[in-house]
Formats: C-alpha cells, sequence, structure tokens
C-alpha cells in the first residue's frame, strides 16, 4: 500500500482508493478534509452551514465568514446563474475561459451565484449575488476524492477553504496556505474533526504546476465588467493576485477576448509559506 510516511506513521495518500473513500466517508459524517489540491493543500468540507462555521472558528475567522466552494468538471457551470452576465460578457467565451484556467492547474472565479447555492456561501458586489468557487484545476488527483465525497452527500457542492491558521502571527491576515502534509499535520493535526488526505508525492504535485506558486489560487470575478481594456477588449477584474500570475492569467484572458483589470487590492502577489530547513 503505497503512501507518506512522518516516523513510522503512514499518511493517507490521494493515490490509494481505500484512503480516498475513508476520507470521503469522514467528510460525510461531517468532518474536514485537508487534502492536495493542485500544488498545495485545501480543507474541504461538507456546505452545511454549521459546518462552515466551525470550520471558521478553528481557523480563527469570523464564523460568519462567507465560504467559497468547489465541485468536479462537470457540476461546474451549475454554480453561477450565467443568464445574470453582463451583456458585454458572452457567456460561451467564458465558459471556455474558466475551461482552459482549470486546465491549467488551481484556479478560483466568482460569478453570478446559481439560486440553489445558500446564503452563507454567496456574497452581494456590486448589486449581484455571487459565489466564488476554487477548483483544483482538471488534472489534479484530488477530484477522485472529490467525486466520492459529493456522491457520498449527494450535493452538487462542498465547501472550502485553504489550509492554514487565521492568527495574525506574522502581521497579515492571514498565514499562507500549506503546502506540505507536515506542516499540515502540525497546525491541525490535532483537531478531532481534521482527517489528512495527503499528495502521494508533493513533489510531483508541483511539477505538474509549473506557472503556479504554492499559494492560495489567483481569483478572476466575471459577475460584472469594470470597462473595457486599453486594447478595446470587456474587462475581467483579478480579484485575488495568487498562484497564477496576474502577466499569465491576463494571457490567458486576451486568448478568449478579455482584458483584464487588477486593482490595488489584489497585489502584491499572496506569497508562499516557507518552512524550516531540515
Amino acid at each position: 500500500m503505497s503512501g507518506e510516511r512522518t516516523g513510522t506513521a503512514r499518511k493517507p495518500v490521494m493515490g490509494d482508493a481505500e484512503d480516498v473513500r475513508g476520507a470521503a466517508e469522514a467528510l460525510g459524517r461531517g468532518c474536514a478534509v485537508a487534502h492536495g489540491f493542485g500544488n498545495f493543500y485545501a480543507l474541504t468540507a461538507r456546505a452545511d452551514r454549521e459546518v462552515v462555521e466551525r470550520i471558521n472558528r478553528m481557523k480563527g475567522r469570523p464564523a460568519t465568514q462567507v465560504g467559497s466552494v468547489t465541485t468536479v468538471r462537470d457540476r461546474v457551470r451549475s454554480l453561477f446563474d450565467w443568464p445574470r452576465l453582463p451583456a458585454e460578457i458572452p457567456r460561451r467565451q467564458i465558459q471556455d475561459l474558466v475551461d482552459e484556467l482549470f486546465a491549467l492547474g488551481p484556479f478560483g472565479f466568482r460569478g453570478p451565484a446559481a439560486a440553489h447555492v445558500p446564503p452563507h456561501l454567496t456574497a452581494v458586489q456590486d448589486g449581484v449575488p455571487t459565489v466564488q468557487l476554487i477548483g483544483p484545476g482538471y488534472r489534479c488527483p484530488s477530484n477522485r476524492f472529490l467525486a466520492e465525497a459529493l456522491a457520498g452527500t449527494g450535493t452538487g457542492f462542498l465547501s472550502v477553504t485553504s489550509v492554514n491558521p487565521s492568527r495574525h502571527r506574522t502581521g497579515a491576515d492571514h498565514e499562507p496556505a500549506h503546502w506540505r502534509a507536515d506542516g499540515v499535520a502540525a497546525d491541525f493535526g490535532h483537531e478531532p474533526e481534521v482527517r489528512i488526505l495527503a499528495h502521494e508525492d508533493e513533489t510531483a504535485a508541483r511539477l505538474r504546476h509549473p506557472h503556479h506558486a504554492t499559494t492560495s489560487t489567483t481569483v478572476l470575478s466575471f459577475h460584472h465588467t469594470p470597462g473595457h481594456g486599453r486594447s478595446g477588449l470587456p474587462a475581467l477584474t483579478l480579484e485575488r493576485h495568487g498562484s497564477l500570475s496576474a502577466d499569465h492569467t491576463r494571457a490567458v484572458a486576451a486568448n478568449h477576448g478579455f482584458a483584464l483589470v487588477v486593482p490595488p487590492r489584489a497585489a502584491p502577489r499572496l506569497a508562499a509559506r516557507s518552512y524550516p530547513a531540515g
């Protein structure tokens, strides 16, 4: 049986079917699962309000902070209210952009929320109820775990957040996300309602995403447009400057007929976590 080891203790890994099944069953019982997600780690759980609030408190956040969602490829489009897109933003072009960015790796999108997304997972921005989708990318092995968890809960989406405490140790709003399982275990391994499902090979996970830093995802919003870029193309907003660079995101957006606006609040780029040597 495969698995990473710390000392003599074996970590459950995403490459093992029994480990994946056990993690999905634990999630169904109300646990949160800290699992490989693209080239870093995310904390995924049921989307129930009480579960989201419990995870917020565990991380040191306000209990009522709005959560993000995640899902698998064939459920992505069901999360958004496509008729509410601005007239300047063609639906097909946005959907193709979403697919290309998820084909590259982990990424985040904010768009008009579908009616079935509950209020604790939506935020009104620019007068529009929105949902923030954070995905590991279509090539990530975590999609197998997400599919099993969705099948077990009978829902179309799960709640997700980065694996990092919000304790203000560094003077920032939160600590950088973990990209190593031993760091996840150090911060959350003592939590009785958290399970860990590690990358089978963390080095391989990072090499699989050469364009992405080991930090929380970049987030692009398409629920409104701030106008047009210098190119004359309708503009989308870089809401969070995360793992994929603004330049790379801008180039992909241009392939689909969009400019990119980077407001001051999106900069500087999120920092990757550093670990002690040894």
